[in-house]
């Protein structure tokens, strides 16, 4: 199905997947001055996979919020042990705040969103916000 013509002495090929190419842009044979694809060496790089800021959901102390309600959503919304969720409840009772958890912006947001809501739901002022986490 191939047939070779000459045209402006140059070897070219008519090739029926190009019916539509005028006959001076199809693919020349056998002049190598004529390669339409240039070798050039390039060097790949590993793309750089950044990981993402990590935001530290504090949760803060008031006088009217029950330790045991703190526990619950320590354990119920940042699934801490309880030995654990005890202990970061102590931090927020004797240093007037505690790191409930470090994630990423929108998921700590989320859960800083939820905190609020449930303890406003229950009654309870405790105030959850999100900071920058700097480590690890």
């Amino acid at each position: 199905m191939i047939k070779n013509t000459v045209t402006d002495t140059h070897l070219m090929i008519d090739d029926w997947h190009f019916p539509a190419l005028p006959v001076g842009h199809r693919a020349q044979v056998d002049n190598p001055e004529s390669e339409t694809t240039p070798h050039t060496d390039v060097l790949v790089a590993e793309p750089e996979i950044a990981k993402p800021p990590m935001y530290a959901v504090v949760m803060y102390n008031d006088n009217y919020t029950p330790m045991e309600f703190v526990v619950y959503i320590l354990q119920s919304e940042f699934r801490h042990e309880v030995e654990k969720a005890i202990e970061i409840m102590m931090t927020i009772h004797n240093s007037n705040k505690g790191i409930a958890g470090i994630y990423p912006k929108d998921i700590a947001e989320t859960k800083a969103k939820k905190v609020n809501s449930l303890a406003h739901r229950e009654g309870y002022p405790l105030l959850t916000q999100i900071e920058p986490h700097q480590g690890e």
